[in-house]
């Protein structure tokens, strides 16, 4: 009776696992098609390695799903074989081990000598990553400014220096020139009142303009004693240069780690309840108030999603009215923020215009019109962010989109500012609306005797005044609103609360901060040092800040706490900057009256001058370097290599997506047997109330 009954059941079973056990046929097939690969070799040595000193991934035990006491017996018989090597495999056994233990010990040793890695784990202990993310980006600009300024000290600046000392066999390139064009006396003549000096400090002119800050204090050296020749103008030029590309393998380095990791750790909706949920918990929290927090990061990027896919099924189901009238609104807003945007770029093109003219003025009213460009940028970047931001609430984007359309809005109003800024000066410098100004000495030489010195004290004004800013902002606004949250409870305090540290707003003004030192590092070959003491007093200044004035935004974005964005918004102002260099480089003249590069149509007139002072033989190399019979090969085997790492990467990619699909349909068997179970378990529950209640009869 009961194998009948059972058999009633199987059949029924049958019938409604047809639908489940075609994936479970797939899954099986896989396994068994995996089941044709190498199997575990019971006589491997357990420490077998390979060639590059990594574990094989075959005789790997803890990736077996064995029984442990197999996994002993396993060891133990492995234990027991004497491996027969080589005195070759045993060299390379050894030496790969010695190298894994130096590169650990190195890491190790690095680690602990970081820059502020104490402070940096106290932040993400008490703030999250997404806060700790900022200041580790901070830090890697203040090393990478600080190891430009030994670049350029080492090559421009400690040969400038010596031989100014030692002048003796130094000779200089033949600057000659018209003599209206020569003129330019920097240094101020007679008494200077003791403010001056403070004066000049901040608007980088009177002693600072003829110092070792500016282009105009470098001469056209060239030293020649016996064997040694070193020509200053050329190592001005290509330091300059591989300035820009040390910081460009920089960025694609750190860019290249943080592509990596999303690689990783996978894009796109699928799975994003489950990465939440499962890998989203921030262990280094540490505190009630920061796990407090932490919970409502978490709910919020759950609410977010939920959301965001709200939003998509409201905008699915829009008629074809109601999208035209969406689209509309969204065209007409968008037309608003670039109407508000060119104005903020036509002020800085008027201002920086009526600075220029103001050149007589002195004293406190003349640092005031130079700092005028500077003054309002700064004022574009705070107002226009914050009207296009009250827009955006009226284009109704989803959050995530709503916070990049406001990151590229304000991406483009800082980099394009500055690209305003230049503009002007440089349509000054050769007189774009006026070219009679520039017949005799082909620039604006009445009003800029050597403006490659004016625009790197633009740069530097820049770079001043918004550090001046941060700390003002420090003092006069943040912990005074702080003081009144914390002492004063009404309605208005309420309402305002302690400030929130926004990530991407800070993160852009260090990208702003960067690309103007990019920008005027040319003209001022003493700016990434100043920025890398600019940062490092930011980082404390910050510091502070964080643990005494704000709190942590509550709302967290995907996309605005992603490294690749902000490395992404980075390289682009490192474009824009080498669009600059370029410009400065080939088409506009050199100053005939300052700078390294006095005598030459263009700077970059040294590059082919002095190429052909070299032999014959390296002339005859370096043409060969630059020909089709070098550069052809050159491009052809650098498009196989693409193409094997391309396709070495598709399979990789395939891979994974096989594995997530074994991993689903896994899922669904799972949950099939588990709803099995539990329909089993009712029938049996069932069929003992059922006996039980038919027992007394």
């Amino acid at each position: 009776m009961e194998l009948s009954e059972l058999q009633r059941q199987g059949s029924a079973i049958g019938d409604s696992y047809h639908g489940a056990q075609q994936s479970v046929r797939l899954r099986s097939k896989s396994v068994a098609s995996n089941q044709n690969g190498p199997l575990f070799d019971w006589c491997s040595f357990p420490t077998e390695r390979g060639e590059d000193g990594e574990s094989e991934p075959v005789q790997d035990l803890r990736e077996r799903p064995m029984p442990m006491r197999l996994k002993r017996a396993i060891r133990e018989v492995q234990q027991m074989r004497v491996p027969v090597v080589t005195n070759w495999q045993s060299w390379k056994r050894s030496k790969a081990k010695s190298l894994r233990r130096f590169r650990a010990d190195t890491e190790g040793a690095l680690s602990s000598i970081a820059l502020w890695r104490k402070a940096l784990l106290n932040i993400g202990g008490q703030f999250g990553g997404g806060v700790q993310s900022y200041f580790i980006f901070l830090r890697f600009l203040v090393v990478l400014n600080f190891l430009s300024f030994f670049l350029i000290a080492g090559f421009v600046l400690i040969p400038s220096i010596v031989f100014q000392i030692t002048s003796t066999n130094n000779t200089t390139v033949d600057s000659s020139g018209k003599e209206d064009c020569t003129v330019y006396d920097p240094n101020p003549q007679g008494l200077v009142l003791f403010y001056q000096y403070f004066l000049d400090l901040l608007s980088g002119t009177g002693f600072m303009e003829y110092s070792y800050v500016f282009y105009g204090y470098y001469n056209n050296t060239v030293a020649d004693s016996g064997s040694f020749h070193y020509n200053l103008p050329l190592a001005y030029l290509l330091t300059c240069v591989f300035y820009f590309a040390f910081c460009l393998i920089c960025i694609i380095a750190r860019m290249g780690r943080a592509l990596r990791i999303a690689i990783a750790t996978g894009s796109g909706t699928v799975g994003s309840y489950s990465k939440i949920v499962f890998t989203g918990w921030d262990y280094g929290c540490q505190g009630d108030r920061t796990t407090k927090l932490k919970q409502k990061n978490l709910h919020y990027q759950l609410q977010l999603d939920l959301e965001e896919q709200r939003l998509q099924k409201k905008a699915a189901s829009l008629t074809l009215g109601q999208t035209v009238g969406l689209y509309s609104l969204r065209m007409f807003l968008m037309l608003l923020s670039i109407t508000l945007i060119g104005v903020a770029f036509y002020c800085i093109f008027k201002a920086t215009v009526f600075s220029q003219g103001k050149n007589e003025n002195t004293g406190l009213l003349g640092l005031i019109y130079e700092y005028l460009p500077s003054i309002v940028i700064t004022a574009g970047n705070f107002v226009v962010p914050f009207m296009c931001d009250q827009i955006a609430q009226f284009e109704k984007y989803s959050p995530s989109t709503t916070i990049i359309m406001a990151l590229l809005r304000s991406v483009f109003l800082r980099m394009v500012s500055l690209g305003v800024l230049l503009f002007s000066l440089w349509s000054s410098i050769t007189c774009f609306d006026n070219l009679q100004d520039c017949r005799s000495c082909l620039y604006n030489h009445n009003q800029y005797p050597c403006w490659e010195t004016r625009v790197g004290q633009e740069m530097y004004k820049l770079t001043l005044f918004d550090f001046l800013i941060t700390v003002a902002m420090l003092i006069l606004v943040e912990f005074p609103r702080r003081f009144f949250v914390d002492h004063w409870s009404c309605a208005l305090t309420r309402w305002v609360g302690r400030q929130e540290f926004l990530v991407p707003s800070n993160v852009l003004g260090l990208v702003y901060g960067q690309t103007v030192v990019w920008t005027g590092a040319l003209f001022c070959p003493l700016l990434p040092l100043i920025n890398t003491l600019k940062f490092f007093i930011l980082f404390y200044c910050k510091k502070v800040t964080l643990f005494s004035n704000c709190r942590p935004a509550v709302k967290t974005f995907r996309s605005t706490t992603s490294t690749i964005f902000f490395l992404v918004v980075l390289l682009f102002g490192w474009g824009l900057a080498l669009v600059a260099l370029i410009y400065s480089l080939a088409q506009i003249h050199p100053s005939w009256s300052c700078g390294p590069f006095r005598s030459l149509e263009t700077m970059w007139s040294i590059v082919p001058n002095t190429f052909y002072t070299l032999s014959l033989t390296t002339q005859e190399f370096l043409f060969y370097m630059g020909s089709q019979a070098f550069s052809i090969p050159l491009f052809i085997s650098s498009c196989v290599v693409l193409c094997y790492v391309a396709a070495l990467a598709s399979v990789y990619g395939r891979s994974v997506d096989l594995l997530k699909a074994e991993l689903k349909m896994e899922g669904r068997d799972k949950h099939f047997l588990v709803k099995l179970i539990d329909e089993q378990r009712r029938k049996m529950g069932d069929r003992v109330d059922t006996f039980d209640t038919g027992a007394p009869n």
